[in-house]
């Protein structure tokens, strides 16, 4: 039999070689080109959000847009007008219990004659007819002259003075009312105090905005003490939520970032300032503490939520915030926030039944937000493989997945919410004061402020008037027994005394 030709006499064999070659090269070819189509899908997935995000930035509110969850339950439910008219009447009442001046308008004497009889003895209809106006009448400073009287013997051996008044700062000239109304203009109303120097002076006392500032500043360390239990009894919770946010601080003709943090235990609130956002702070506050802390993913509080620390519980909102920043990209993240919806349906129908916090609560967490959370969690190991991995809609599963298990530590806790919305909304009234005071003049300063915040922010969660409270714990901070400082924090003031 004759051997086989060499392959130069074979001319198919070099083409089924050449097209082999081709065919390697082309799919070669392929997996660059799949490559850089994940790459371009990233980048526009990417550059997209991006758009969105600036679009709503400069077109429209800089707060946050996306619809709260109370407003996706109700839906369009019907206007409980019942509900509207008992407001209503609250509203009225508050209006009616103000100070009330009768001024009496006769009827003038060209009218005092029947234009019918000519008679002019009329008669009145009852008590008249009645309107009400609320008038406004400017806020006024009172000169308030103290006269200590001073006795002298005949003998020229004894002189006596009366005892001068109290005064939060020692010859000061101005009252615990005056410093009372200055904190609370500044940390519940977020005046700057030049807008309150303008004030003061239209009412007729030019006082400097440097001395209103020494003045916030010794009012701080007059309080300083209440401000440390409260942040001793927030840290010593149960639970306890946690956030921060950045504020401008002006030091030595530089600016530079320093942060407020929030610590939160239901109706306490306690504001902390550093010079950075390291996990330090957190581990001042509630290093050594137990119990659970509702926190977001950020690393800062990996130290507390140790094995002997806290426990990490995540929060629903931010997840919830991530799903819905990726719709413009990706059409199926409002699966995702049809399962958060439902989460949050549970704790609506708990409210709404007038269970909250109750084992009632608990069974029916653990019966309805369980299927929930197993369905969500089998969609997500579906869709991680779909996405590419930097874009918006991977962005929201990696978070998600990531802090399952501490999303998840409310089934099992009915005193854990499924957010940390609360610590969050104690933030806005930094983020207000910081967009109108601009910056705190210095480290020291941002503490200050911070515990003023504190004692403010706390009265007006537990329903206090923090001008009220103010004036009062002024004075009585200086000679209240330290083992019953508690009775002083605004959750247990008693204005009575």
């Amino acid at each position: 039999m004759a051997p086989l030709a060499e392959d130069h006499h074979c001319p198919w064999r070099e083409e089924a070689l050449r097209l082999r070659a081709e065919n390697e090269q082309l799919k070669q070819e392929v997996r660059v080109l799949r490559c850089t189509v994940v790459d371009l899908q990233t980048t526009v997935s990417k550059l997209t959000h991006e758009m969105e995000s600036m679009k709503r930035r400069l077109l429209g509110p800089k707060s946050e847009r996306m619809p709260s969850i109370e407003d996706e339950l109700t839906g369009e439910a019907p206007v409980d007008f019942e509900e509207v008219k008992r407001r209503r009447k609250e509203r009225a009442k508050e209006k009616y219990r103000l100070e009330k001046i009768q001024t009496f308008h006769a009827v003038p004497p060209e009218q005092r004659r029947c234009p019918r009889c000519g008679r002019t003895d009329l008669k009145p209809v009852g008590e008249g007819k009645r309107s009400t106006v609320f008038e406004y009448v400017p806020a006024r400073f009172l000169q308030h002259e103290h006269i200590q009287e001073t006795l002298a013997c005949s003998c020229g051996e004894y002189i006596v003075n009366a005892e001068a008044p109290a005064k939060v700062v020692d010859k000061g000239r101005y009252d615990a009312s005056f410093i009372a109304h200055l904190i609370t203009a500044k940390c519940a109303d977020s005046i700057p105090l030049y807008r309150l120097e303008k004030e003061y002076q239209r009412i007729g006392i030019p006082i400097a905005r440097s001395t209103m500032t020494d003045l916030f500043h010794r009012a701080a360390e007059q309080l300083f003490l209440l401000y440390h239990r409260l942040l001793e009894v927030v840290a010593a919770s149960d639970v306890v939520g946690a956030d921060e946010t950045s504020t401008k601080v002006q030091a030595e003709g530089k600016c530079h970032t320093g942060f407020i943090w929030t610590f939160r235990a239901g109706k306490l609130i306690a504001y902390r300032f550093a010079p950075d956002r390291s996990g330090e702070t957190p581990r001042q506050i509630l290093g050594g503490t137990k119990g659970a802390l509702i926190v977001d993913a950020y690393s800062a509080y990996n130290e507390v939520v140790s094995v002997d620390g806290r426990q990490r519980v995540g929060c629903h909102a931010h997840a919830r915030r991530y799903f819905y920043e990726a719709l413009p990209t990706a059409p199926e993240a409002r699966q995702g926030l049809e399962f958060i919806l439902e989460l949050y349906r549970v704790e609506h129908d708990a409210k709404e039944r007038g269970i909250v916090r109750t084992d009632a609560h608990l069974k029916l967490r653990q019966e309805r937000c369980r299927p929930v959370r197993a369905q969500f969690k089998c969609w997500l190991d579906q869709q991680k493989e779909i996405h590419p991995p930097k874009s918006p809609m991977a962005v929201a599963i990696r978070y998600t997945l990531n802090n399952w298990e501490a999303l998840g530590r409310f089934v099992d806790d009915v005193r854990l919410p499924l957010d940390n919305n609360e610590s969050e909304s104690a933030l806005r009234r930094i983020a207000l004061g910081r967009k109108n005071f601009l910056f705190v003049g210095n480290n020291e300063a941002g503490r200050n402020i911070a515990g003023l915040y504190s004692l403010v922010a706390t009265c007006e969660a537990n329903g206090v008037n923090p001008f009220a409270y103010l004036r009062d714990v002024l004075m009585r901070v200086q000679t209240h027994p330290m083992s019953r400082l508690d009775e002083l924090l605004p959750n247990n003031w008693d204005p009575s005394g």
